[in-house]
């Protein structure tokens, strides 16, 4: 019988209080893997973070991670996601954000909540051109400044 975010009343909680503290931008919840998952408009995202930081006892930025759904015209969603995962020890809980943006759409870095996010920040930026608006230090980190193109878009030439 799979888990239902019912049987984790810890998360359930965390999903209320972020319903409660910030209404409508806070989008589909999903309990999935283990982990709350709560998709949030790309303005809210520093808010949010803040919120499960202070308030509810996140205190890791555990990995962020990008995603090019490069949709085909007419489908009608933005073509980027980009995942937050944060942890709260002790308790192990997992909440995961979501954040969905179009193509050249910036987002709000959240490095000032976690240091820890700068060089994710700047690997998605390298990978995706994501533009990080706040980002202290926002500058390719695998490839050359005057490399080309990002290499995990789904249309960057397989050629290079």
């Amino acid at each position: 019988m799979p888990e239902e975010l019912t049987d984790r009343p810890d998360l359930l909680q965390v999903a209320e209080a972020l319903r409660e503290r910030f209404g409508d931008p806070v989008g589909a919840v999903a309990f999935e893997k283990g982990e709350l998952a709560v998709r949030v408009r790309a303005s809210e995202l520093p808010a949010a973070v803040e919120f499960l930081k202070i308030v509810r006892g996140f205190n890791a930025l555990n990995d962020m991670i990008g995603l090019d759904r490069h949709p085909a015209p007419g489908e009608g969603r933005k073509r980027f996601s980009i995942l937050y995962q944060l942890y709260r020890f002790p308790g192990r809980l997992r909440v995961r954000l979501v954040i969905d943006i179009d193509e050249g759409e910036a987002v709000p870095s959240i490095v000032p909540l976690f240091k820890s996010a700068g060089w994710a920040e700047r690997e998605i930026f390298d990978m995706f051109g994501i533009v990080f608006r706040g980002h202290p230090d926002l500058r390719r980190v695998y490839l050359p400044e005057e490399f080309t193109g990002h290499p995990l878009r789904k249309d960057f030439p397989l050629e290079g």
